[in-house]
């Protein structure tokens, strides 16, 4: 009997000191440089989530005060352009009245002219020029017709030169750094004569309103194709033109009408660009609102997880020594 209960106490004696090495041993790995490590990781993951999210907040900060700078920029063209615009038409509708406008006309060179921008972010508006353009050098194609392409814009070139390449006559850009007159029309003009055209179509956005724009064909006729064309809805035969140099008349009047034609369609597609970018400026200043908005319920909910684990890893602690 004195036997088994020594036994029993030596069994007693050992499951203690076992117990006793066990916590001897958690409070080491505890307190550890592993542990510590482990910790330390933990903040430092947390840490960084906040600082990338913060910083795409400070990403999209910069960029909504650029977009709303812009918008206020491209409000303060429009209407610049606007005035002129309006003051342009009064020019160009008594000689569409008096020479008529005509799409349909019947001639064999044909001289597509499409107004584009020099600068982007301002809607689809180039890529609906560029597209009218393509498809009145088709429709106005055929056996024994010549078609060529002017490029006005930057934007315009870059789509053309894609698939009609081989088409385009000439291109100029960086109309934008230079204030749209009628003289710059003028000039202009001079580099579309030599292409010796019969007919000059001239494409560009026709602003109607700040969130409108129609996409409008002008065709200029040359003076010879205009005495051909008269009975198309041109009026020029119910005047009577005194003197004999009535040829001489045509062609100034045809010259004056492609430049009058190519001024009004610079203001209109400007007035349009503006319009469309700040459009476009406005729609995306909202949307960097609305993503900022995201980002802060992000980097809120972020923080308030990395303090949540914190606090829990303190109260284990406590928990832990006071155990």
């Amino acid at each position: 009997m004195a036997l088994r209960r020594a036994a029993q106490r030596a069994v007693q004696q050992i499951g203690q000191q076992a117990r006793l090495e066990e916590s001897v041993l958690e409070q080491t790995v505890a307190c550890s440089p592993l542990a510590a490590l482990s910790g330390a990781i933990t903040m430092d993951v947390a840490h960084a989530s906040q600082l990338a999210v913060k910083q795409q907040m400070r990403s999209v900060q910069n960029i909504q005060k650029i977009t709303k700078a812009m918008k206020m920029v491209a409000a303060s063209k429009m209407r610049v352009a606007q005035a002129s615009t309006e003051r342009s038409r009064g020019i160009t509708e008594p000689l569409v009245t008096l020479l008529g406008d005509l799409p349909a006309a019947d001639v064999e060179r044909n001289v597509a002219v499409a107004i584009t921008s020099d600068k982007g972010l301002c809607g689809g508006i180039n890529t609906t020029i560029s597209k009218v353009a393509r498809g009145t050098a088709t429709a106005t194609g055929g056996e024994g017709k010549q078609n060529s392409i002017v490029v006005i814009g930057e934007k315009g070139k870059a789509q053309l030169q894609r698939t009609n390449r081989n088409q385009i006559f000439s291109t100029m850009g960086d109309m934008a750094k230079i204030r749209i007159t009628f003289p710059l029309a003028s000039a202009v003009s001079e580099e579309l004569l030599k292409t010796e055209y019969d007919a000059a179509r001239i494409m560009y956005n026709r602003f109607v309103s700040a969130i409108t724009f129609k996409p409008t064909l002008a065709t200029v006729l040359s003076p010879d194709a205009l005495e051909r064309n008269a009975e198309a809805g041109s009026k020029i035969d119910t005047y009577e033109i005194e003197g004999s140099d009535r040829a001489e008349l045509l062609q100034d009047l045809a010259e004056f009408n492609l430049a009058v034609t190519m001024y009004n369609g610079l203001l209109e597609n400007s007035c349009s660009e503006n319009a469309s970018r700040m459009a476009a400026m406005d729609s995306s200043t909202n949307n960097a609102s609305d993503l900022l908005s995201k980002l802060t319920l992000s980097y809120n909910r972020t923080r308030q997880a990395a303090i949540t684990t914190e606090l829990t890893e303190i109260v284990s602690g406590a928990a832990a020594l006071e155990g």
